[in-house]
């Protein structure tokens, strides 16, 4: 049942003052908001706004553009035990209302292309796993071997559909970069269908270019596009490398060796002319990197290195700190400059709170001088973001026992919180 708290004289004061969060980890990439009266706590009770029955589960984090939130889910396959039919996988991108959570429209998409089938690690994350983009006009979506999608934001009318290949990495664990844009094209992480980043025409989906080759393979991480030295880079890191691209062309420009082998999943931290790396398994790690140069810069470019990581979440940097929810479910801050773990402090226990597996998927959110970290089992951690340890607050929506994967969107005073079940409103009454 959808449900509401707010009065109609207030509707439209709330959607002028809201903000855009476009993309994944906000306008940025950063999941950093200066300002905003997000609520210390909440519960299914209290302080939310409005509740969105999903269509069916999905990992994707929400989005926000103007007074519109959108999301990715999946259907029809694997998502019911008696689901088991990979020819009738479907994916929904939704369009809700961001003041009171009412339904705008929905795409469904039948899958144009057999998928990995529902075993293994796939069942951890599923098969809307990718978080789109919009540019206020068009919304991007990416849905593994269907490929990229574009849909107009106002009405969700499909404008374009490219393949992108339908390849399987070597584990066979699917994909989950997300989308990104620049100028005026689409780079879609594609390294598991077809071991290459693309870039694609917004307007028609026309591939522009394409990079990458069979060195690359478990790089789930997003894209980042860079700005330092006067220069603009693709900056992109996979098992022991990291790129540098002109993202004109995506022809190399540098790389760099950081030892971090097997699966990267954060996203790349930027602080002026140094970038923060995050990820490896099973031996994981970070480094800091120098941004710029030309060729192999290994020598010159690593600052540091630490045996601290982050599985799949990307840390925060604020004021000097990079802040880490690790897949043990440790809390970390690290001194930006050196590396060096500050404290290390048990946030959960392994399990998430409720079930198995790695207790964070979804990546932190710096909102003011709070830390909002999602554990997928186990509810939402409020931290504070300071060199000592101070856990301020648990939320957990009872009735909603299904995992918890997307990464908050904030737009305004509302924090957008997804799980397999639902999306929801996190609104001070």
């Amino acid at each position: 049942m959808m449900k509401t708290f707010l009065l109609l004289p207030l509707l439209y004061c709330f959607t002028a003052q809201a903000a855009d969060w476009p993309r994944f980890l906000g306008p940025t990439g950063a999941a950093v908001v200066k300002e905003a009266k997000i609520p210390l706590k909440w519960s299914e009770s209290e302080n939310i706004a409005w509740t969105y029955p999903s269509p069916g589960p999905g990992s994707s984090s929400p989005i926000v553009v103007g007074d519109k939130v959108l999301f990715t889910s999946w259907s029809g396959y694997g998502d019911k035990d008696s689901a088991k039919d990979p020819s009738k996988l479907q994916r929904h991108l939704v369009c809700l209302s961001l003041a009171d959570g009412q339904k705008i429209w929905e795409a469904i998409v039948a899958s144009s292309a057999d998928e990995d089938p529902f075993e293994g690690f796939i069942t951890e994350h599923g098969y809307a796993t990718h978080t789109p983009v919009s540019d206020g006009e068009t919304v991007f979506a990416f849905f593994g071997k269907s490929g990229a999608y574009a849909f107009a934001l106002e009405t969700g009318e499909q404008l374009w559909h490219t393949p992108l290949g339908t390849g399987s990495g070597s584990r066979r664990w699917g994909s989950g970069g997300s989308l990104i844009l620049y100028k005026d094209t689409v780079i879609v992480n594609a390294t598991d269908e077809s071991k290459a980043l693309f870039a694609l025409d917004k307007k028609t989906g026309k591939q522009l270019w394409k990079a990458g080759g069979d060195k690359i393979d478990l790089a789930y991480g997003t894209p980042s596009i860079i700005e330092a030295g006067g220069r603009t880079d693709l900056v992109f890191a996979i098992a022991d490398e990291i790129w540098g691209l002109n993202p004109e062309t995506g022809k190399m420009r540098w790389f760099a060796t950081h030892n971090l082998p097997g699966n990267i999943s954060p996203c790349l931290i930027q602080d002026q002319d140094i970038i923060y790396l995050f990820g490896g398994y099973p031996t994981q790690g970070s480094a800091a990197i120098k941004l710029g140069g030309k060729g192999d810069v290994t020598a010159s470019n690593i600052v540091w290195t630490s045996k601290t990581s982050s599985y799949v979440p990307t840390p925060i940097l604020y004021e000097g700190y990079l802040y880490v929810v690790n897949d043990q479910g440790f809390a970390i801050c690290m001194d930006a400059k050196t590396g060096e773990d500050v404290y290390r402090e048990r946030t959960i226990d392994s399990g998430g709170g409720r079930g198995r597996g790695k207790p964070f998927y979804a990546s932190p959110v710096l909102i003011g001088d709070r830390l909002y970290a999602v554990s997928r089992r186990g509810g939402t951690y409020v931290i504070a973001a300071k060199p000592t340890f101070e856990k301020l607050a648990h939320n957990v929506i009872a009735g909603d026992e299904t995992q918890f994967h997307g990464t908050p969107a904030v737009s305004g005073d509302s924090l957008i919180l997804r799980s397999e079940k639902a999306v929801y409103c996190i609104r001070a009454k």
